[in-house]
């Protein structure tokens, strides 16, 4: 998102003349006082059906891509890769029916994508209603 269009978001006044935060501390685990400061006061948050949170890679908030089904995901092997291992351990055993469910993101269920800062990476978490 362009800092440009948000510049009292972007240089943090509006968190203090709110004393507000933009974004939760969610998933922000690990990351310097510094990182926790420039998503959670200065970056605008993003919609989500679940508790949005901030994904993080290389001990730094990841850069918000978007809300993305499974052909923008399928652009991102490692972030689709990663989501598949996720779904698995939350309890999405059978393959045939986790490849049905991300096959079809954005009916029921969608992957919030994020870039790791650092190296590159995609990464992303899957948002249900």
């Amino acid at each position: 998102m362009d800092a440009g269009l948000f510049p009292d978001i972007a240089d943090g006044s509006a968190a203090d003349r709110f004393a507000g935060e933009f974004t939760d501390s969610y998933g922000l685990d690990g990351v310097s006082d510094d990182v926790l400061h420039e998503v959670t006061r200065r970056t605008p948050g993003f919609h989500a059906w679940q508790d949005p949170h901030w994904l993080v890679h290389c001990h730094d908030a990841g850069a918000f891509v978007g809300e993305v089904g499974y052909a923008e995901l399928a652009e991102h092997p490692e972030a689709l890769d990663q989501l598949r291992a996720d779904l698995h351990i939350g309890g999405h055993h059978d393959e045939s029916q986790l490849g049905c469910l991300l096959t079809h993101l954005g009916e029921g269920m969608t992957a919030m994508l994020f870039r790791c800062t650092v190296c590159g990476v995609h990464l992303a978490y899957a948002d249900a209603s």
